[in-house]
């Protein structure tokens, strides 16, 4: 090999050595810078805050960049989120935890009154809160709108102090360049007018009616006291508002009609009895449970009945979820119970029972309160022995229970030809868009056989 070739071999294996050090320490640089960039990012772009149980978190906190007329230490919002598929605003509890106090996973920031119940809104990622900008008591804010401040190093708290909701509005977007106005064009010459033709005589157009004002409200009688206040007006709240528009929606476009009938309860009053000695203290059946339990299997024999209007067509379910309406200090919320034709009567006392406990505290999730198939209102407890229900939309039927009662009725194998029997009246409600009389008739005949033949559920 020549001499010149052997340098040429030798300059190039130095210049590949030269080439893999300098790749060696660029490399972790560059990985270095990568990672910080990674780090940076996503420190300003993670989600602190989900709420339990709800139905979108995406904007349980804001974070993106704030401007103000003051520089504020790096911080994110915490705002109003939507803990229910419906909620567009809500109200603020009691807040459980105050400016300065340490955030850590799993705590409950505040309690937030959604269009349903009374909801705890928890945290998942820890740091400290510098400042609460909704106090308890405040209602109406609309979902997305800040409520309070969190930020990550504690010394940054007192920087906050003076903090307010108008500083955190986004910078304004900038103003679009103006373009330079265009020099005025040369008028054209105009053209030659037309020979005068004779005017025409307009006739005068009926006027428009004008649109009918909304009625107002009527104004609540307000009667005068020497000895002090006559009354006291309690402010409503947003779930009670909600309840009140819904319920004047579904009787103003809801076709409701009734269906009544009349139930013999004497074998199922006996049957509760027994069952109830066997049960050794593990379940205590109730005339409610009863009632669900027919009330599903009667939805299995008539499936018309199990459906929802939708408009452009009717929703038949397979399952019977029925609705139980439980009576709460903030209004009514209607636990469901799914799948109640495959459950025995003390799944179904149990279930209820925890459900409705659960309710009057405010701690049903969402989903255990939307949603449903069949409905059902019982006032019998209180002794009411008969009355309708307002259906619950989109749902179509509502059974309304009585009292049971005791009633002479007509019975040829007595003496007397007499006899004292436990009856209990039961209202449907029906939605005639999607139940017709025949049908809801059809549904009472095949409750009242299973209500008064109570064996045949326990097949």
């Amino acid at each position: 090999m020549s001499c010149a070739r052997r340098q040429l071999l030798r300059a190039t294996s130095n210049l590949r050595s030269t080439t893999i050090r300098v790749s060696s320490r660029v490399t972790p640089l560059l990985a270095r810078q990568a990672t910080n960039s990674a780090r940076a990012f996503s420190s300003s772009s993670q989600s602190k805050f989900v709420a339990l149980r709800a139905v979108d978190n995406s904007i349980a906190s804001v974070n993106a960049r704030h401007y103000s007329s003051k520089t504020y230490p790096e911080h994110q919002l915490i705002a109003m989120p939507a803990l229910s598929p419906t909620m567009t605003q809500g109200g603020i509890g009691v807040w459980q935890k105050k400016v300065g106090d340490e955030v850590v996973p799993g705590d409950v920031l505040v309690e937030i009154e959604t269009d349903k119940a009374q909801m705890d809104f928890e945290c998942q990622e820890e740091g400290y809160l510098a400042k609460i900008l909704a106090d308890t008591g405040a209602k109406d804010f609309p979902v997305g709108t800040p409520i309070a401040v969190l930020v990550e190093n504690e010394s940054d708290i007192a920087a906050f102090e003076d903090f307010t909701v108008e500083q955190a509005a986004p910078a304004p977007a900038p103003a679009a360049e103006e373009k330079p106005a265009e020099a005025p064009k040369a008028e054209e010459p105009a053209a030659p007018k037309p020979a005068a033709e004779a005017p025409k005589v307009e006739q005068p157009k009926p006027a428009a009616p004008a649109p009918a004002a909304a009625a107002p409200l009527p104004v609540a009688y307000a009667p005068q006291s020497a000895s002090g206040d006559a009354f006291t007006d309690i402010p409503t709240t947003n779930m009670r508002r909600i309840i009140a528009d819904r319920l004047t929606e579904s009787k103003q476009t809801v076709p409701h009609y009734y269906v009544t009938t009349e139930i013999n309860m004497d074998k199922i009053t006996k049957l509760r009895e027994v069952l109830n000695k066997a049960g050794d203290g593990s379940y205590k059946l109730s005339v409610n449970d009863f009632i669900i339990k027919a009330s599903a299997l009667s939805l299995k024999q008539v499936p018309e009945v199990n459906a929802a209007w939708q408009g452009d067509f009717i929703r038949q379910y397979n399952n019977a979820d029925i609705s139980i309406a439980v009576a709460t200090p903030t209004g009514l919320l209607t636990p469901i119970v799914t799948g109640v034709e495959g459950r025995g009567l003390s799944d179904i006392s149990n279930t209820v029972k925890d459900m409705a406990a659960r309710a009057r505290n405010g701690k049903l999730a969402p989903h255990e309160y939307q949603g449903g198939s069949f409905s059902i209102s019982n006032l019998g407890m209180y002794g009411v022995k008969h009355f309708t229900a307002i259906i619950n939309p989109p749902m179509a039927c509502n059974l309304a229970i009585g009292a049971t009662t005791q009633k002479v009725v007509p019975d040829a194998t007595k003496e007397k030809g007499l006899a004292v029997r436990n009856v209990m009246e039961v209202s449907l409600s029906s939605d005639h868009r999607v139940v017709d009389g025949a049908v809801a008739a059809t549904w009472l005949k095949a409750f009242k056989g299973f209500m008064e033949n109570p064996l045949k559920m326990l097949l």
